[in-house]
């Protein structure tokens, strides 16, 4: 996570533009598009005029670790508010669900809507989130380094 921080700060775009992006590759995180989240959080990115590579790197908010978390906070959101109460884990419904036999849209239609509306919602909420902060990291960063730069251009000058 250390690397993902420094490759954002040191990143060369507008602070709004690399929070923007990495805010998006968050958002696309929520998203139950799985193999899809790279391109949800470029056109996303793009669209807020956003950093795409920013965007690439917001994506590992969503991994190994938090995707059950994801998930279930989606499908519970969801399904609460599409009227199902949100009372079954994402997990269990995904078996009930999806099966290799009959896997078809209509079949994982029930499991993915409830998803896709709890992700909006939680998404835009980790954008929210993910984008002031880094936004204010960036312009800091950015303002200390500009700062260094001159120090060390004026050096001479100063000694003279």
């Amino acid at each position: 996570m250390n690397y993902v921080k420094k490759r954002v700060l040191r990143m060369r775009a507008t602070p709004h533009a690399i929070a923007a992006g990495f805010a998006a590759g968050a958002f696309a995180s929520f998203s139950p598009l799985m193999g899809l989240h790279f391109l949800l959080a470029a056109l996303i990115a793009w669209f807020t005029r956003g950093n795409i590579i920013a965007s690439a790197f917001g994506t590992f908010i969503g991994n190994f670790f938090t995707f059950p978390l994801i998930w279930s906070a989606t499908y519970s959101l969801g399904s609460g508010i599409l009227g199902g109460g949100g009372r079954h884990h994402a997990a269990t419904k995904l078996w009930e669900y999806f099966s290799w036999s009959d896997f078809s849209f209509a079949t994982v239609w029930p499991l993915i809507k409830p998803m896709a509306l709890g992700g909006v919602i939680l998404g835009s909420i980790a954008w929210v989130i993910f984008y002031f902060p880094i936004r204010a990291a960036v312009r800091g960063y950015q303002t200390r380094r500009a700062a260094q730069i001159a120090g060390v251009r004026g050096a001479p000058e100063a000694a003279e």
